[in-house]
């Protein structure tokens, strides 16, 4: 019984990340506009995704442990890139999404690296966090 129940909260958790952004990118492609969508938020949880992803996939924990992860990362890419074409910038994106690929491979070059860049995630998140 546990486990059957690992297994559908497992699975649950990925049916709702891979529908989690659907409603805000059919907003945004049925009004053809991006307008109120933040870029800076957008591009500062694209990077967040990215680094948690990069940390679990570095020190070999198991899929199931961050499956949801590519998902979200991909529904961000297509909302950025939604940005983009709305605001007549498509071209604009292509700094952002280099940085977004070299980062993949610049994190892992030394251990120091990805952990610092993972401590630094948590120590923003807990101070905008904290009242």
């Amino acid at each position: 019984m546990r486990e059957q129940l690992l297994l559908f909260c497992n699975w649950s958790t990925l049916g709702v990340c891979a529908a989690l952004k659907l409603p805000q990118i059919s907003a945004v492609l049925a009004a053809r506009s991006a307008r109120g969508i933040s870029l800076p938020s957008l591009l500062l949880e694209l990077a967040g995704f990215l680094v948690f992803l990069r940390y679990q996939c570095y020190y070999e924990y198991p899929l199931l442990t961050y499956l949801e992860y590519p998902i979200l990362i991909a529904q961000d890419v297509l909302l950025l890139l939604c940005v983009f074409h709305f605001n007549g910038n498509v071209k604009g994106a292509a700094p952002y999404l280099a940085a977004f690929v070299a980062s993949w491979f610049v994190l892992p070059l030394q251990k120091w690296i990805i952990d610092l860049a993972m401590h630094q995630e948590v120590d923003y998140v807990e101070s905008t966090n904290s009242f």
